[in-house]
């Protein structure tokens, strides 16, 4: 059994002057949003073990401060350029060349391919399935500093395939703080 946790980069800051997008930062929502999401993650006692990012710096700006907030100081980020605004597709390679030694990886990126990554994993099940309804929720988005918890039946990340995940978690910033809600400032 492997665990698959997926982020998304925390609120950019649309006004800081940079010239590519790769360099956006966060901004104080975002950063507020990376620890909530950390410190969540420590609450629930969800264990990770491999960490694999885009190094975009929002990215980079997240995990700085998610990791403490979570509890993964010691775990350094593998930095991998082919998620910066990777498809699924893409994002499901990364994910196969974690070998076997990661029981719990975390893959940290952007939209729109972390959400279609969810999406394409975690099969539609029944109405009442509470997977279904997170999942519901995830396909009306994955809002930045998200996370999602996915529990797959492999020994081997190069097992992972569409259609074979369950969706154990979906939490998003404003689940844990009203005021992140979107339209709140």
């Amino acid at each position: 059994m492997k665990t698959l946790t997926i982020l998304r980069h925390a609120k950019s800051g649309w006004d800081a002057p940079v010239e590519r997008d790769f360099d956006r930062p966060i901004n104080a929502r975002g950063r507020r949003g990376a620890e909530l999401i950390g410190q969540y993650l420590k609450r629930q006692g969800l264990a990770v073990d491999r960490i694999v990012a885009s190094p975009a710096v929002r990215v980079v700006e997240t995990l700085d401060i998610f990791r403490p907030a979570a509890g993964l100081d010691d775990l350094e980020p593998h930095w991998d350029r082919r998620i910066y605004l990777a498809s699924a597709a893409t994002l499901l390679d990364v994910i196969r060349d974690a070998g076997r030694d990661a029981e719990h990886l975390l893959i940290a990126g952007h939209n729109p391919g972390l959400e279609d990554l969810v999406l394409m994993l975690v099969p539609e099940g029944a109405p009442e399935d509470l997977g279904d309804r997170l999942r519901a929720d995830v396909e009306e988005k994955l809002p930045t500093a998200a996370l999602a918890r996915l529990d797959l039946d492999i020994d081997d990340w190069r097992a992972v395939d569409a259609g074979h995940a369950r969706l154990a978690a979906f939490i998003r910033p404003r689940d844990l703080d009203p005021a992140l809600s979107p339209g709140t400032d």
